[in-house]
């Protein structure tokens, strides 16, 4: 396990969350959140971005499976926003194009310390197993605002499988490339010294 690297815990009325998180992974994921599909995301996410993940939930899923996933991006942007430290030292900005299949995402990232999250597209089904495909742009969303970080995403398609897939391999490649340590850098890469 590296230096950069955090471990979560959330407990609501809602959800029970536990999730590890270490940037310069290998991308091995334990992923359980009683969606399927959602969890085949954060394994794909983890996998694609090199970033070691365990994610254990127990959710309201009676309700339905917003709250699991939107628990999860918030607790895993507290994780990415922990393992940051202070940002010394990282590229901070990226930008990927990811396809699958017909489908296309693009990212944009700054790792700036000011969330927001700018979405465009919808998804061609409204679910895709036991997930409501929306939810993709409100897990990327939580994440964000947590994570504390901007991102423009936007995605095309015909098949909601393979958009959501789109979106989470390509942000985590890009989050990937904004986390990495630039060996020229030893400072914050800001010219206000801090982010």
């Amino acid at each position: 396990m590296s230096d950069r690297n955090a471990a979560i815990s959330r407990s609501t009325s809602e959800t029970e969350i536990d999730l590890t998180l270490d940037l310069d992974g290998n991308g091995d994921a334990t992923v359980d959140t009683g969606i399927g599909f959602f969890d085949h995301m954060l394994a794909s996410f983890a996998k694609h971005g090199l970033f070691d993940l365990t994610v254990r939930v127990e959710g309201d899923l009676e309700v339905d499976d917003h709250h699991t996933i939107e628990d999860v991006g918030i607790a895993l942007g507290s994780a990415i926003d922990t393992a940051l430290d202070d940002r010394r030292g990282i590229n901070r900005f990226a930008d990927r194009r990811i396809p699958l299949d017909e489908a296309v995402a693009s990212v944009v990232v700054d790792l700036s310390g000011r969330p927001l999250c700018a979405f465009e597209g919808t998804f061609s089904q409204e679910q895709v197993g036991e997930m409501t495909s929306q939810l993709a742009a409100h897990w990327l969303r939580s994440v964000a605002m947590n994570g504390g970080f901007t991102v423009h995403a936007d995605v095309t398609g015909e098949n909601a499988h393979h958009e959501i897939e789109a979106l989470f391999k390509c942000v985590a490649r890009t989050l990937d490339d904004a986390t990495r340590i630039d060996d020229r850098r030893s400072d914050t890469p800001s010219t206000k010294g801090a982010l």
